[in-house]
Parts: structure tokens; C-alpha cells; sequence
């Protein structure tokens, strides 16, 4: 496999509108952020990915684009924005940004011209059906609750929407469409941004017989996600991105693909099939989630989280390459999801960290996890502003005898609002995020949890991540080496080794609250081992570790030699 940048490089995303607000109206901007350089610098990274900042009515926070040229007035000017990119160009940090290209805001002019009459010539830029026996075209549900398909009485017909009903779905089919996309990309590229990370991007084609999805007994609506996940066209449209656009640029591109299957990753990943060199998959993120998806939040078994990371490393070992990631603006925070927020908080985040980037693959990190900040379980729904979470909670308090508690405690677990929570920089009013009231409430611990404090704690999460970003920089292994799982069947200790020429990492991570014992010896018998990283500061790097006894959430890694 070829030697490129974005396989060495970590990555950092940032959520404007809760990252640094500059002006004090309560909204992280573009200002913010470039102000905050330097400590993006400090901690190592070398990609900024910006989620969407892009002209936007924000039905869904920005993922509803009314104009693909023009910044959201909130988040400042197209001048704030240059200034952004030049700034980081100028630190050596690439900024990658999000490319939203399966729907658009009802309000981008292409929309506004196709609903406007069935011959426009834009009519066809979006898909739109008519009704079927007085209902809606199929049977399809939305992400966000609710039919797929929404009535314009105007013209008479439905659109497709699988998302909000504000984000009308694109109609791939039209190359007129394909054209514009490739033309705004070809802009964005020119101005000098270094990728795109592409929502969605394998509901780009949809089946074109548009059938019925399978309904639950007694459910009006269903899952039609085999129609539209890796559609019948989707490899094509992707292969002629690339050959028109992506081809021409040095830069990098990730696809964020829910139902992506190993199989079908290494086609989009493989080098010689010219589409994309990432896709982000969901099954790890999906741990846990029952017949209501994520509402459900069960209980999940450390050996079901092995065999998904597992899957995926010798999957795309040699073809393709893996993005690395626990948590993102869609998900719920690390530490409360996979670690321990409470007592073990430091431990179980630095633990994490070390199990993720050691790892092959390039890794993500989403704001505020470099400080270990945890999910917001907020007093009442009011405080809630996400569009997945408000809906899902109205149509689930229609049903009889619903327990709002029990529904806020999904929420807590798995709503979207707890990645949005505004980054924690100090311990001043609204955590030093703004001057102003901010858009969603700050976590009520950032007294305890902030920048300003791990800066000052060479002990900190911070300068534990600092490290290793360092390391992968220095250890050609933890980019390149192959992966292989180790006790297998264990349900506390996660473990495995990276293995390059003559040299062999072991990493160990006890995702458990109390203290373990394990045999390597097989592994480190005759070699010379060197302690790299560890979260137990009595680790002196000399231990036998025929037999190692581990700390709650303890976790290092040795290099055998």
C-alpha cells in the first residue's frame, strides 16, 4: 500500500457552533476558531475538519445548505473564512471541509425553481413522485421520524426527503446536477481546502423503482435504506467524482457511510478503484442499540467491541484504509459511552485514546475529547435543540403511557445534544465559550473540566493525546503495521499487537473498573521491550509481563524488539 499523507496525519473536528464564539451573540464562529490555533497546534494535530459552515436556514444545524458559496451569516464572512484557511496554512494544519451533497436546504434556489412548476428546468434536479392511492409515494421513513416523502400542494406531488422535510434529497441521476456538485467541489478546492468529509455520501443512489420498505406489523412507515444504502449507482458516481474532481487535487476524502459493510468499504477505499480513501462505518457506534435503534441504549459486551474493530482492521488490512473514531458531533461523548465518566474519568479517556490510536487507520478526534468532556444530562426537554432528539421524543410522548423520565434517559445516553455542548476553555461563566447567553447550555462540571486546567496539568488528557500524536509521528508501526487481536474471548481486557519488519507493538486496555491480571509472556519472552505510553505513572517500563497486573482502566503499550 502507498506511502501518503492522510495515512500519517490525526484529525481533529471541529463543531463551529459550539467550538468559540468571538462576538459574544452565543454562536461559535470562524473567528473563534482561528483565535484557537495555536492550541490546536499545541496539541499536535495536523487536519481540521469543519463541520458545515455554509449558507443555511439551520433546520439541522448547517446540514441544510441554501448556498454552497457563501458562509452562514453567524458564523461570520467568505473574508473570515480565507482568513481561517490562510492562518492554518500558515501552522501547517490542512483544513478539510464538509461536503453535503445527497440534499439540500428547501430553500437553495435549485430548490425553489424545481418546486415552483413541474417544467421548470430544475424540476428534475431533485426526485419527486406523485401520491399512490391518496398516500405518499412509498412507504420510506425519515431519519427524523416521520414519512420520507413530503406533499407540495403547488405542483401536486411528493419530494423525497430522507432527512428533515426541510433537506430535499438531490436527484443523482441527472448529470446536470452531478455537473453543479463537481463545479461548487472544484471551487472550494481552488480556494485551497485540502478534502472533504462527505455526509452521507452512499444515499447518493437511490433504486429507481422507489419500491415499498418492509413495515413492521401494524407501523404506516418502514426502513427503505436497502433501496438507497450503496444504491445501484453508487460506485459509478463516485468513480466519476473522482476522475472529474478529486483526482486533480492532492487532498483527503473520507465518506461517512451508515450501513457500509467491510466488503463494500474496500471498494470504496481500495487505491485502484479511484473512489475515496476513508469511509466512516457505524457498526462500533451501534453497540447497544435495540429494535428503536439507539433510543433503546442496551447493555453491549466488550467481545461484540473486539469483533467490530477486529472486522474492520484485517478487512481493509491490505486494501483500503480504516478511519479511527469513537465519537463525533453525532454521537454521544467517549468517555460516557465506552469508558467511565465518574471516578475513572482521566483513566478510562487516556485509555481510549491509546486503544483507538494505536490502531490501524487514521485516527479522530472530536472537540473537547482531548479534555475528556462527558455527555449533559439535561433538567427538561427545553434545553434540548436537536432536530433527531425533539422529534423522536414528540412522537414517542404521543403514544399512551409513555414515561418522559425514562425517554430523557435515552437521551442523556445517546441524543446528539451531548457531542454539542459548548467546548469547556476555562472556568469562567459559560466555560470562557462566549460573553453572551450561548445556543445550548455548557455542561454544568466545566468548573472541573476544562482547557484552562489541563494546560496547566502535565498529567492532563490533553498532554496525554499531545503524546501520542507524537508517537505515531515517530513510530512507522503504529501507521503501517499489521493488527492482531489477542484473548479473544476476554470481556474486561481489550489487546492486541501491531506488527512491522522486526518489530512488535503490544497494546493493552482493561475497559474494566477493577484491577485484572494477564499473561504475555508469549508474546515478550526474549525481547527487548521499551514502555512507549502508559496511563499508570508506577509503570516503570521493567515489568515482567509474563504476569501484569493492570489498574482499573489501565492501559500501555511496549515495544518489542
Amino acid at each position: 500500500m502507498s506511502e501518503q499523507w492522510w495515512k500519517e496525519s490525526v484529525i481533529y473536528q471541529i463543531y463551529p457552533r459550539s467550538f468559540h464564539d468571538s462576538n459574544g451573540d452565543g454562536i461559535g464562529d470562524i473567528k473563534g476558531i482561528t483565535e484557537k490555533l495555536d492550541y490546536l497546534k499545541k496539541l499536535g494535530v495536523d487536519v481540521i475538519w469543519l463541520s458545515p459552515v455554509y449558507d443555511s436556514p439551520n433546520d439541522d444545524n448547517g446540514y441544510d445548505i441554501r448556498n454552497y458559496r457563501e458562509i452562514m451569516k453567524e458564523f461570520g464572512s467568505m473574508g473570515d473564512f480565507d482568513e481561517l484557511l490562510e492562518e492554518m496554512h500558515q501552522r501547517g494544519l490542512k483544513l478539510v471541509m464538509d461536503l453535503v451533497v445527497n440534499h439540500t436546504s428547501d430553500e437553495h434556489a435549485w430548490f425553489v425553481e424545481s418546486r415552483s412548476s413541474k417544467d421548470n428546468p430544475k424540476r428534475d434536479y431533485y426526485i419527486w413522485k406523485p401520491g399512490k392511492d391518496g398516500r405518499e409515494p412509498n412507504n420510506w421513513v425519515s431519519a427524523f421520524s416521520g414519512s420520507a416523502w413530503q406533499y407540495d400542494e403547488k405542483t401536486d406531488e411528493y419530494y423525497l426527503h430522507l432527512f428533515s422535510k426541510k433537506q430535499p434529497d438531490l436527484n443523482w441521476e441527472n448529470p446536470d446536477v452531478r455537473e453543479e456538485v463537481y463545479q461548487m467541489m472544484r471551487w472550494w478546492l481552488d480556494k485551497g481546502v485540502d478534502g472533504f468529509r462527505m455526509d452521507v455520501i452512499n444515499f447518493l443512489s437511490k433504486d429507481q423503482r422507489f419500491p415499498d420498505g418492509e413495515a413492521e406489523p401494524g407501523q404506516r412507515f418502514a426502513d427503505g435504506g436497502r433501496f438507497f444504502v450503496q444504491g445501484p449507482r453508487i460506485h459509478e458516481f463516485l468513480q466519476e467524482m473522482n476522475q472529474k474532481v478529486l483526482s486533480k487535487y492532492d487532498i483527503l476524502t473520507v465518506g461517512e457511510m451508515p450501513g457500509v459493510t467491510v466488503e463494500e468499504a474496500k471498494k470504496f477505499t481500495a487505491e485502484d478503484r479511484n473512489e475515496l480513501q476513508m469511509v466512516f462505518h457505524f457498526e462500533h457506534v451501534g453497540l447497544g442499540d435495540g429494535p428503536n435503534g439507539k433510543w433503546d441504549n442496551l447493555p453491549w459486551k466488550m467481545t461484540e467491541l473486539k469483533e467490530i474493530m477486529s472486522k474492520w482492521q484485517k478487512g481493509l488490512e491490505k486494501k483500503g484504509w480504516n478511519s479511527l473514531y469513537w465519537n463525533n458531533h453525532d454521537q454521544p461523548r467517549a468517555v460516557s459511552r465506552f469508558g467511565d465518566d465518574g471516578q475513572y474519568r482521566e483513566q478510562s479517556a487516556k485509555m481510549l485514546a491509546v486503544c483507538l490510536h494505536m490502531m490501524k487507520g487514521t485516527p479522530y478526534i472530536y472537540q473537547g475529547e482531548e479534555i475528556g468532556m462527558t455527555n449533559v444530562p439535561f433538567p427538561s426537554i427545553e434545553e434540548c435543540r436537536d432536530i433527531e432528539t425533539l422529534n423522536w421524543y414528540e412522537e414517542r410522548m404521543k403514544d399512551e403511557g409513555v414515561d418522559s423520565a425514562k425517554l430523557l434517559e435515552a437521551i442523556y445516553a445517546r441524543g446528539r445534544d451531548n457531542a454539542r455542548t459548548p467546548v469547556q476553555w476555562n472556568g469562567s461563566e459559560h466555560a470562557g465559550f462566549t460573553t453572551g447567553e450561548p445556543w445550548l447550555s455548557v455542561n454544568p462540571n466545566y468548573k472541573e473540566i476544562n482547557v484552562e486546567k489541563a494546560l496547566a496539568d502535565p498529567e492532563s488528557i490533553f498532554y496525554f493525546y499531545q503524546k501520542l500524536i507524537e508517537l505515531r509521528k515517530q513510530e512507522e508501526t503504529i501507521v503501517h503495521g499489521d493488527y492482531q487481536l489477542l484473548l479473544e474471548e476476554d470481556e474486561e481486557i481489550f489487546a492486541y499487537t501491531r506488527s512491522m519488519k522486526e518489530e512488535t507493538l503490544l497494546i493493552v486496555c482493561n475497559f474494566s473498573s477493577n484491577a485484572q491480571k494477564r499473561s504475555f509472556g508469549n508474546i515478550t519472552d526474549g525481547k527487548h521491550q521499551q514502555l512507549l505510553i502508559t496511563n499508570n505513572r508506577k509503570r516503570t517500563g521493567q515489568e515482567n509481563l509474563s504476569e501484569v497486573a493492570l489498574q482499573p482502566y489501565e492501559t500501555f503499550v511496549y515495544k518489542l524488539t
